[in-house]
């Protein structure tokens, strides 16, 4: 019941956004839209940023699901961005009422994940330390983020493919290369 719920505080969430800015919904609206009362929210939620952030993870994660193999990272990527384009009245909403460094944040741990589970199996028969692994991870994350941030603010015009594409271009061999740098041994 708890995911029932927390679903339809999304979506309520979701059509409120749709005439209004962020900023300017309050609990008291994602409530009544959502048929519920102000208390059942705070069950689930802190705030509206909590929820905002909730949705964003799963809607990745979701995107992402089965795609963090090094065969399939880059279709894990495109899926993240075909994801937020699919969600653009509610990213745009987003990004436009809370800061970039915020956007980051629900953003940031997706990436992470996808290319740790990359970085794992590229590294199974070497011994890299875990902090090492984390490290590469989040500078290539970093660029991610940066990408796909410029994408929605030019408004989510480019086609996402080619994006990922030269992404991969630029970092393909440079994990394995990292992964060797680091090792131990």
């Amino acid at each position: 019941m708890s995911q029932f719920t927390k679903r339809a505080l999304e979506d309520s969430l979701k059509h409120l956004l749709l005439k209004k800015p962020l900023s300017k919904i309050t609990i008291n609206d994602i409530a009544e839209d959502c048929g519920i009362n102000r208390m059942t929210f705070y069950y689930h939620f802190k705030d509206i940023y909590d929820l905002v952030e909730w949705s964003c993870l799963e809607d990745a994660q979701r995107a992402l699901d089965g795609k963090s193999t090094y065969e399939t990272w880059q279709e894990g990527f495109v899926q993240i961005f075909r994801a937020v384009q699919q969600n653009k009245p509610f990213i745009m909403n987003v990004y436009r009422c809370v800061s970039r460094e915020q956007v980051e944040r629900y953003l940031t741990p997706l990436t992470d994940n996808l290319l740790m589970g990359v970085i794992n199996e590229l590294s199974r028969d070497m011994v890299v330390r875990d902090e090492d692994k984390a490290f590469i991870a989040r500078v290539y994350s970093y660029a991610f983020v940066g990408l796909m941030l410029d994408w929605i603010k030019d408004d989510m015009r480019a086609d996402p493919e080619p994006l990922v594409e030269r992404f991969a271009l630029v970092i393909q061999d440079d994990l394995l290369g990292a992964l060797n740098r680091f090792r131990v041994g």
